[in-house]
C-alpha cells in the first residue's frame, strides 16, 4: 500500500519584522534610561539634603556655642580684669610695660590677647623674657625679665663719660644693644667697649662685628674665679682692628688677638701670678704671640710713694716773724690817705737762725 506522503511541518515565523523589532528595544533602552536618571537625581537629592541639614546645624550649634560664649564669659561682669600684677628685674615702670602691653584694667579678661601682649613686650630692646598668664576670673600677671648689660659700647676711641655720651649704648652678653631711660649707678662700673666703628650702632639691634663679638667673648672668659679678682677691664679698644687693645683697673695694658682667647687668659694668669710672687706690677703684654711674649713692669705704688720721701735728711721747720717797718713817725690824715701805710710785712725765717741770734 502505498504511503501519502507526510505534509511539511509549519516553520516558527516571527510575529514582527525586523522594523518593530527595533522599534521595540529603542523603546526599551529609553524606559531604561529614564529610570537611572530617576534614581540618580533621586540619590542626589537625598546627598544633598544630607549636607544643607549639617549645614544648618553646625551652623545653629556654632551660633548657640557663640551666643552662650558671649553670655556666659565675654559679657558676663564677673569676668572683667580687676587686678594687673607686673613683675620686673630691671628699670622698666609698671607704666611703661602697660602702655606697650595696651592692657587695661576693667576689660574683659577673655579679651585679652597673650600672644599679642607677648610679642609687643619682647620687642622692647631691653627684655629678655617675657610670661602673661591669666588667673580667673579677673586677674593677668606679667612677668618680665630684663637684659643684663655687661658693657658699654661706642663708635668713638675715646670717650669720657657714657652716662652723658649720645654715642654710647648698654650691650649685654647677646650683643643686643640698648638705650636705657633710667640709668643705675651700677652701670658706672661697667667695662667700655670703644672704636667700634665697622657697623651702625642702633637700640634694638645686635652687633654682628667680628671685634665687638670678640670683645664681649674676652668679657664673658674674664669673669672666672682668680681673673675677675685680679684682672677687671675697665676699657677694650677695637679700633685697630687686628687686636683687643684691654686696660684693667691697675691701668695695666694687654694686647689679645682675636683667636683662642682662653688660651690667651691662661697665659695672663700665669703672668699676674708671677708678678704678684714678685711684688711688680705688670705694665704691659703682648699676647699676639705664643713665645717670648714682650712683658714690662712698673714700680708699685708704695714704691714710688716711698722714693719720694727721704728718711735721713731731717724736715726744716719755718716760722713766721714780723719785719718792723722803717717810717720813724706816724703821717697825717691827709698824707696817710695820699700815701697809705705799709702793711707789716712777715718773712718766714728758719727757727734755728731765730735761736742763734
Amino acid at each position: 500500500m502505498r504511503r501519502r506522503p507526510e505534509p511539511p511541518r509549519a516553520r516558527n515565523r516571527r510575529v514582527s519584522n525586523w522594523r518593530q523589532r527595533r522599534q521595540q528595544h529603542l523603546l526599551d533602552v529609553k524606559v531604561r534610561s529614564r529610570k537611572a536618571t530617576q534614581h540618580r537625581n533621586r540619590r542626589v537629592l537625598v546627598v544633598v539634603s544630607k549636607v544643607v541639614l549639617a549645614c544648618v546645624l553646625c551652623i545653629g550649634l556654632y551660633i548657640g556655642v557663640r551666643w552662650g560664649a558671649e553670655r556666659l564669659f565675654f559679657e558676663n561682669p564677673d569676668y572683667q580684669v580687676s587686678t594687673i600684677e607686673v613683675q620686673t628685674d630691671g628699670t622698666l615702670q609698671r607704666e611703661q610695660i602697660l602702655k606697650v602691653a595696651d592692657v587695661r584694667e576693667g576689660e574683659n579678661i577673655f579679651r585679652v590677647n597673650l600672644a599679642r601682649v607677648h610679642n609687643q613686650l619682647q620687642q622692647l630692646p631691653q627684655v629678655d623674657e617675657v610670661q602673661v598668664m591669666r588667673k580667673l576670673p579677673g586677674e593677668i600677671d606679667i612677668h618680665v625679665i630684663e637684659r643684663k648689660p655687661v658693657a658699654w659700647i661706642t663708635d668713638e676711641k675715646q670717650i669720657v663719660d657714657p652716662f652723658a655720651s649720645g654715642a654710647a649704648f648698654l650691650v649685654d652678653a647677646r650683643g643686643v644693644l640698648m638705650k636705657e631711660k633710667k640709668l643705675l649707678p651700677e652701670y658706672l662700673g661697667l667695662p667700655l667697649i670703644t672704636g667700634c666703628a665697622s657697623e651702625p650702632l642702633e637700640a634694638g639691634k645686635v652687633v654682628e662685628s667680628f671685634e665687638a663679638k670678640a670683645a664681649l667673648e674676652l668679657l664673658r672668659l674674664s669673669t672666672r674665679s682668680f681673673m675677675q679678682t685680679r684682672f677687671q677691664i675697665r676699657e677694650i679698644d677695637v679700633s685697630k682692628g687686628y687686636c683687643l687693645l684691654v686696660t684693667d683697673k691697675n691701668h695695666t695694658r694687654v694686647t689679645f688677638g682675636f683667636e683662642n682667647l682662653e688660651a690667651q687668659l691662661q697665659r695672663l694668669e700665669q703672668f699676674l701670678v708671677y708678678s704678684d710672687d714678685s711684688k711688680r706690677e705688670l705694665a704691659t703684654v703682648t699676647l699676639l704671640v705664643q713665645r717670648n711674649i714682650p712683658v714690662t713692669f712698673t714700680k708699685s705704688a708704695a714704691t714710688i710713694i716711698n722714693d719720694t720721701i727721704d728718711p735721713d735728711a731731717a724736715p726744716r721747720i719755718f716760722k713766721a716773724m714780723p719785719v718792723q717797718s722803717t717810717a720813724k713817725s706816724a703821717p697825717s690824715s691827709a698824707k696817710a690817705h695820699a700815701n697809705p701805710k705799709p702793711v707789716p710785712v712777715r718773712r718766714a725765717i728758719p727757727v734755728e737762725q731765730r735761736r742763734k741770734d
